[in-house]
Parts: C-alpha cells; structure tokens; sequence
C-alpha cells in the first residue's frame, strides 16, 4: 500500500515537473520566455531588459559552415546592421558545450566579432544550452523574432535556401527580414515558422 502511494506521488510529481518544463518553452504566437546570460565581455542581459523593443534570437557558432556562409558574406551583418539601426536588439547566442566546436574564450570571441565586423547587440553565451533547449534551438543559424509586446512571431530558417552557398542568397526569401518588416509596419507575418537548417547545436548532451 505504502508502495503504492510511493509511486503515485511519484508518477504526479513528475507530471508536474514536465508541465513546468513544458510551460517554459517558446511558442509561436505566445510570450517569449525570459532569461539571463552573459555576454562576451562580461555584462548580463536579460530578454526582459528589452521590453517595448523587436528582437532577433540567432544561434550562433563561428566554425558552421552555414554561419559562414552568412558571415563571410555579409549576408548576416548586414541584416543586423538594417535592423539595429532602426532599434531592434539582435542578440547572437551560442549554446556550444565547453570543449565543443563554437565555444570560445570571451577574448576569441570578441576578436572574431571585430574580424567580421558584426554588428549584433551583445553575443551571448549559454554553455549549458538551458536558454537553446528552452527555445527547442537545433540549429546554427536557427533564427527568432520577437515583437515589442514580447510575443515570439518568428522561428526558424533565416531563408528558404538550406545551401552553404553564398550565391543562393541573393536569391532566397529572407524570413527575418520579411517578419521583422511586416511586424514593425504593422502588418501580419505571413511565414511565422519554417524549418531551420544549419549545423547541429554542440549541446552538453
């Protein structure tokens, strides 16, 4: 009997635990969750600092190929560039594990960031993936928007073409450009989710 009882808490307990788990990821059309992490020069952000404001999520990692491809480019800088300008928070975060392909020294980081000349609002770190797991992240680039009400509006591909070629970008749909346009013009965002491609997040586990 007592075993019983044992199990059953147990079962409920961990029905509760997964609701949590489940209530705390991203979903289209609802509230993006809020965290904290730091970036690569030490100061803390968290999404909840950019109330009132658009912001882009972008997965990042240095060493992809696919990120390449938007970098070596400019396809990446100068999207950032077009939209920071006009007020947007555009937060590059890297989920990479310690010891796994994309994470960096703070110092790396940063010089890689002046080598390419980016222009992101901070790069984020989130060694433990928590904040990527939250946001169900697969890819590098994998792209979010979020309006100024806080609602995520976005997730997915950056564009319609899954190719490390550069010459296939002039000739894609941009889906971060298209939805942050609609949205900050007060239109709907017709392309709300697509399917990411890029290079697999170098998660813990």
């Amino acid at each position: 009997m007592k075993k019983h009882i044992l199990l059953s808490s147990l079962v409920i307990l961990l029905i509760f635990v997964n609701s949590i788990n489940a209530s705390d990821k991203a979903k289209i059309d609802e509230a993006a969750p809020n965290f904290k992490l730091i970036d690569s020069n030490g100061k803390e952000h968290s999404l909840s600092d950019f109330k009132g404001k658009y912001v882009v999520l972008e997965w990042i990692n240095f060493e992809c190929p696919f990120v390449k491809k938007h970098y070596e480019s400019k396809n990446m800088q100068n999207l950032q560039k077009q939209f920071t300008d006009k007020g947007v928070v555009w937060l590059s975060i890297c989920s990479s594990a310690e010891g796994k392909q994309g994470n960096y020294s703070k110092e790396d980081i940063n010089k890689r960031i002046k080598e390419l000349e980016a222009n992101m609002s901070a790069y984020l770190i989130d060694e433990t993936g928590t904040v990527g797991k939250m946001y169900s992240a697969k890819t590098t680039p994998h792209m979010y928007v979020i309006n100024k009400e806080g609602i995520l509006i976005y997730a997915g591909g950056i564009d319609d073409i899954a190719s490390t070629d550069k010459a296939d970008i002039k000739k894609a749909s941009n889906f971060v450009e298209l939805a942050l346009e609609a949205a900050m013009t007060g239109k709907s965002v017709n392309q709300k989710v697509s399917k990411p491609y890029g290079c697999s997040i170098k998660y813990q586990n």
